[in-house]
């Protein structure tokens, strides 16, 4: 089986802090994919916020995921603090790649629990298109 390899940026830009809930637990003890994909959406979230964003407006157009991957490496269990790093990255004509390091503390030492990448395409919702990304927000989010 061919297995998804993410090359992570050399430097991150932002870094947050998210606490495993008990609704994030899937039946196998551990959090379930889609609760995975909440985590990181809520890193993302943040990351645009701390350059004064949101997915509906970044310097006048809106953000919408074209992809996601997500490279597992270590369980992740309730009431672990996740260090997650945040960076853009790979900007082109009509979007660019967030990328996301997720790590949790074992033995003083942390670790690396998983790598995931979304895609991110600017959006006009008003006329339902796909636009060009602002040169602004390339220039901020590269920084």
């Amino acid at each position: 089986m061919e297995r998804i390899k993410i090359n992570l940026p050399e430097q991150f830009s932002f870094s947050t802090q998210i606490r495993v809930r008990i609704t994030d637990i899937n039946y196998g003890g551990h959090v379930g994919n889609d609760s995975f994909l909440s985590i990181i959406h809520e890193a993302r979230l943040r990351f645009l916020q701390h350059f004064g964003y949101s997915e509906m407006n970044v310097e006048g157009v809106a953000l919408i995921m074209a992809d996601v991957a997500i490279e597992y490496k270590k369980e992740l269990k309730y009431s672990d603090l996740i260090f997650i790093e945040v960076a853009a990255n790979g900007f082109d004509k009509l979007g660019f790649d967030i990328f996301y390091k997720l790590d949790i503390e074992s033995n003083e030492k942390r670790i690396v629990a998983a790598k995931a990448k979304t895609g991110m395409m600017c959006f006009d919702y008003s006329n339902n298109k796909r636009v060009s990304t602002p040169e602004i927000l390339i220039k901020k989010l590269s920084s």
